[in-house]
């Protein structure tokens, strides 16, 4: 019984083998390459796939999917012998896994080898400027030839990208040195540029407010000097109405010598007003005009008893300001009037000079008294 017990027990253990050796589950994305006695016989896809036991073998298990892989640091030399550190990625997926299990023994050494070597010939030909400024290019430059080169391997290489480009210490202190001057000289520059069209703004505001108060002073003596015209015509048309008025008192009163010497004496107290009139002369007509004025006194003579009124009414003009047509016209009539009125007392001054001969004859002129 015991004997028969392991017998079925190396029975279950030989059947479990023998199904393990031949059941061979392949997983997604995945490719099984089988050798039978050491040689190629296919490769077995995705999924369950079955397997002479103890004859066919799964050697090698290919990923098919993208993969990724980054590489350390390598030291390169530019064309200006400057030694800068790049550390590159590569993005590669397997297309053939026979050609990649049996061209190449260990592909992704190969790659990282062969992406060394192509940077080093790609930067050896750039200096340090445009390597740092021309990653596109190298990119493309590098993949080119890494694609080329791992075709015959199975792979292809989708991309490749600089992970880091470090020039050496010295080398970054000059290129910091060197971006702190642009930036200080960009920063000048805008401060210059700020302040000139400060200048600019103000100086075209002092133009316009320069502008703005002449324009403002021109217009202010026009107004002024209109308003002086009309003032100073305005006062001339008073004084012409007023010298008018007056004259036409005088002819209308008919004033006679009586009057006229009592005028002329209220005005002599007048002309010897003041502090600085120490000295004053009296005149040669002072005798007659005493004369005239005493026979005024006694009999009143030349003065009339009844008074029958002006015999011409100044008209004083409207009180509506006129315009300046209107005030021109004006003037010239008052010029006419006054110059009419002067001629007229030159006339009536003339009708009786044997009068005024007689009247030298009657008496001598008095003699002018000494100086006080």
């Amino acid at each position: 019984m015991p004997a028969v017990l392991v017998l079925l027990v190396l029975l279950v253990l030989a059947v479990v083998v023998i199904l393990a050796k031949t059941v061979r589950i392949i997983p997604q994305a995945r490719a099984g390459i089988v050798e039978r006695f050491g040689k190629y016989k296919e490769s077995l896809p995705a999924g369950l796939n079955i397997l002479v036991p103890f004859i066919d073998k799964v050697r090698y298990l290919i990923d098919l999917r993208e993969q990724v892989v980054s590489f350390p640091p390598q030291p390169v030399i530019t064309e200006d012998n400057l030694v800068v550190s790049i550390d590159t990625v590569i993005y590669f997926q397997v297309t053939d896994p026979v050609a990649a299990t049996y061209e190449i023994a260990n592909y992704i050494q190969a790659v990282e080898q062969l992406t060394m070597t192509t940077l080093r010939n790609i930067v050896g030909g750039m200096d340090l400027e445009e390597t740092l400024t021309s990653r596109d290019e190298i990119n493309n430059r590098l993949r080119g030839v890494l694609d080329e080169a791992t075709g015959k391997w199975g792979i292809r290489v989708n991309r490749v990208e600089l992970k880091g480009i470090d020039p050496p210490p010295s080398i970054k202190d000059s290129m910091e040195k060197q971006m702190r001057a642009d930036r200080d000289k960009r920063a000048a520059i805008l401060t210059a540029e700020g302040e000139r069209q400060s200048a600019i703004l103000t100086a075209e505001g002092s133009k316009q407010s320069a502008i703005l108060n002449a324009e403002g002073d021109r217009e202010s003596q026009i107004l002024r000097a209109q308003a002086d015209r009309e003032a100073a015509i305005l006062r001339a048309q008073g004084e012409g109405q007023a010298i008018q008025t007056v004259f036409q008192a005088i002819h209308d009163g008919q004033p006679d010598q009586s009057l006229l010497a009592y005028q002329y004496l209220q005005m002599m107290p007048k002309i010897a007003e003041g502090d600085a009139n120490k000295v004053w002369i009296v005149p040669s007509e002072i005798g007659r005009a005493l004369e005239g004025l005493g026979s005024t006194m006694n009999d009143l003579k030349g003065i009339p008893q009844e008074v029958d009124g002006p015999r011409v009414r100044v008209d004083m003009g409207p009180t509506d300001v006129p315009t300046e047509a209107e005030r021109d016209a004006g003037l010239k009539a008052t010029h006419a009037a006054v110059e009419e009125a002067i001629a007229e007392a030159r006339k009536s001054s003339t009708t009786s000079p044997d009068k005024a001969a007689k009247a030298d004859r009657a008496e001598p002129p008095a003699q002018e008294p000494p100086a006080q």
